[in-house]
């Protein structure tokens, strides 16, 4: 396996994404958003789904090559010949995975041939198992450069996964923060959700899945109601579906007064921006939150819990507006003091543009993937182990 970073001028490198589909999160929006921003003179996009395509896929044909994998067996994890094929005949320079196919990806990366393997660790699942670490330090052993997307995910993956700290960089998440600036139409999208001009709304937009601690963001709300003096108390409206969305609703059918609304997924997130007061978010884990980064830009004040990178997106300024993480009772007092005090809402909202917009622009992001894919191998091919995998090559099991 060679090493293929001096491309001549007047080839573009190619790269390949790998993942496991393109719905809806903030890491499949970080790999659309990258692939829509790079250089299409110095680099030939492609992306490859091992599962499926959904949303994020769609208009990304204009500007890459979409593949999709065949299914694979049990044998896979072993010897993948179908995705090994399948990237032998992209032919890539480099190939980039994300999320919880870096085992896979980098296994039949490898076997195919391929000069450069970079993964991102876009975050990590609490409380995973042994299995999925031990696959992880394996597949770090044979990537060349691994990206984590805050200083939190990087020092997680320097506990027992990442073997090597010289391969691991850290790239924070960006978004196109243009795309954000302005002012929604706030009186119509609360009329169209039911909610009154003079109510004072709490919004958050995410996964309802465990991590996304949903369940503590309503004990929260509970909490709130519980303390509020005011004739009309305020409303959580919820954007986002996933798993958890059936108890969550259980769950605030027994709250005293008050309203949660909930959505499911929407394509007009800048237009439930201009309905919110502010945004929050109760996870018990993060790596960057995208939801966070666009509410931020769209001037929007965030209470959030101190977790994964939100620290770091909220910065020195802003840090006042952190709460502990399954702390339903900090949570709920810092709401009410957000709401009780609509000019530091105010300001916090202003500071908030300022800081994604100096610190988290998709353009300074994707300008350091460029760099990282034109980069060269760390070290040379011939100094790391053959397949990372006990026993060496299994080439007689297959997954066919």
């Amino acid at each position: 396996m060679g090493d293929r970073a001096a491309a001549p001028p007047s080839r573009r490198v190619r790269v390949l994404q790998v993942i496991q589909n393109l719905n809806y999160g903030g890491m499949e929006r970080v790999l659309a958003d990258i692939v829509r921003h790079l250089d299409a003179r110095r680099f030939e996009a492609h992306v490859l789904a091992l599962e499926y395509l959904g949303k994020f896929s769609e208009g990304l044909e204009g500007v890459a090559t979409i593949h999709l994998s065949p299914p694979m067996s049990r044998w896979s994890m072993v010897h993948p010949t179908r995705l090994i094929r399948q990237i032998r005949a992209i032919a890539p320079d480099a190939v980039h995975s994300h999320g919880g196919v870096w085992y896979k990806a980098s296994l039949a990366a490898r076997r195919a041939g391929v000069g450069r393997v970079i993964h991102t660790e876009h975050g990590r699942v609490l409380g995973e198992s042994v299995t999925v670490r031990m696959a992880d330090r394996l597949a770090s052993r044979r990537t060349d450069i691994i990206v984590a997307v805050s200083e939190a995910a990087a020092a997680s993956l320097r506990n027992g996964i990442v073997a090597d700290p010289s391969h691991l960089v850290v790239v924070p998440n960006g978004i196109d923060t243009e795309r954000f600036t302005g002012t929604g139409d706030r009186e119509g999208c609360r009329a169209a959700l039911g909610i009154s001009p003079d109510d004072l709304v709490i919004g958050s937009i995410g996964r309802l899945e465990p991590i996304k601690g949903y369940d503590i963001m309503l004990r929260a709300y509970r909490a709130l109601l519980e303390q509020w003096a005011r004739p009309r108390p305020p409303v959580l409206v919820i954007a986002g579906d996933g798993s958890e969305r059936s108890a969550l609703e259980r769950q605030s059918q027994a709250f005293p007064g008050g309203r949660v609304v909930f959505l499911g997924w929407r394509d007009d997130v800048h237009d439930l921006h201009a309905a919110f007061d502010f945004f929050t978010m109760s996870s018990r884990s993060e790596g960057m939150s995208i939801s966070l980064l666009e509410a931020m830009a769209a001037g929007l004040c965030p209470v959030v819990t101190d977790v994964g990178g939100n620290r770091d997106v909220l910065g020195p300024d802003l840090a006042h507006l952190l709460v502990r993480s399954a702390d339903a009772a900090a949570l709920a007092g810092k709401w009410r003091e957000v709401l009780l005090d609509g000019s530091a809402r105010v300001r916090a909202a202003s500071a908030a543009v300022r800081r994604v917009r100096e610190s988290f622009d998709v353009r300074s992001m994707v300008s350091r993937y460029e760099r990282i894919y034109r980069s060269g191998l760390l070290v040379p091919s011939q100094e790391r182990t053959a397949d990372c995998v006990p026993g060496g090559d299994h080439q007689s099991q297959t997954d066919e």
